[in-house]
């Protein structure tokens, strides 16, 4: 029978206790870089710009949100970085265009956007019966129409620059086909195949571009679902939002337990990192699991 070295006396033995890669804090190297975050103002997006700002990052919040320049400032005094927020509806070409060019008159670059920004229609779609086709426009516009503008706006600069890396926040929903959502699903399975395409073209520049896709998330977006959900139940059937997402997790997600916005954050940084430099046009999933199960 072989000897078992505990780790001690391993490192003992060969000498390399310095050289040991666990024993070393990842240096994800992005002190001084911009990044770009839309839907910069709360949930996953927030998470994202405390996440980049941890890194010392430069932050350009893109938002809706009338107080993006105020959640701007604060992460800035927060971190000691430098922040700037722009308020925009990424459905709106121009305005999106006129961001990019704020950023960069800032900041001088674009290193990395990530693209949060979207919406659901608000209904319980189980049978899509339950929505009608005036239920979708307004998703794929934001959704689809959003990603596309967005990525026209940065992608010229990173490639003027030779370099750059772009995320889109999608989500398990684009890729089994759920039921809760269909105009959101099929957004974000848009979302996930767009980002393959954008990832070929962009290649040849040096830009990376990928896409993560969260699971069970407890976000405005996600309580949104269960509102709609539980407004159509009978009243002896009815959960409270807590109940509902727990019998989902049980039964979906191996792991047992939420993803939190920190968690798709975490993902959204390291792929944005030289630490991911050789991984191009993938998806993702930071879900405990779920799409195991499909």
């Amino acid at each position: 029978m072989g000897q078992v070295f505990n780790l001690p006396v391993l490192n003992q033995l060969t000498g390399q206790v310095e050289n040991l890669p666990h024993e070393k804090n990842m240096d994800l190297q992005l002190t001084g870089q911009t990044a770009v975050v839309t839907g910069g103002a709360s949930g996953i997006g927030l998470a994202t710009c405390r996440a980049f700002a941890a890194e010392k990052c430069l932050i350009a919040m893109w938002d809706v949100a009338s107080n993006v320049d105020e959640v701007a400032k604060q992460l800035a005094e927060q971190f000691g970085v430098s922040a700037i927020g722009c308020q925009l509806d990424v459905t709106d070409s121009d305005a999106v265009g006129r961001a990019a060019q704020t950023t960069t008159e800032a900041f001088g670059l674009i290193d990395h956007l990530v693209h949060g920004a979207a919406i659901g229609s608000g209904k319980f779609g189980f049978p899509f019966t339950n929505l009608s086709p005036s239920d979708w426009p307004r998703v794929l516009e934001v959704n689809v129409l959003g990603m596309v503008n967005v990525a026209h706006a940065v992608a010229p600069v990173m490639v003027s620059q030779r370099s750059g890396t772009l995320v889109f926040v999608a989500s398990v929903a684009g890729q089994i086909g759920s039921q809760s959502d269909p105009p959101y699903s099929a957004s974000k399975a848009a979302n996930i195949n767009f980002a393959q395409c954008l990832a070929k073209d962009l290649a040849p520049h040096g830009i990376r571009v990928n896409t993560v896709c969260p699971g069970m998330v407890q976000t405005p977006l996600n309580e949104a679902v269960w509102r709609a959900w539980h407004d159509q139940q009978p009243e002896d059937q009815r959960l409270s939002y807590l109940d509902w997402a727990a019998a989902k997790i049980r039964t979906l997600v191996p792991l047992g337990k939420w993803q939190r916005p920190e968690d798709i954050a975490d993902m959204i940084v390291f792929l944005s990192s030289t630490r991911a430099a050789h991984v191009t046009g993938q998806t993702i999933n930071v879900d405990g699991g779920f799409v195991m199960h499909w």
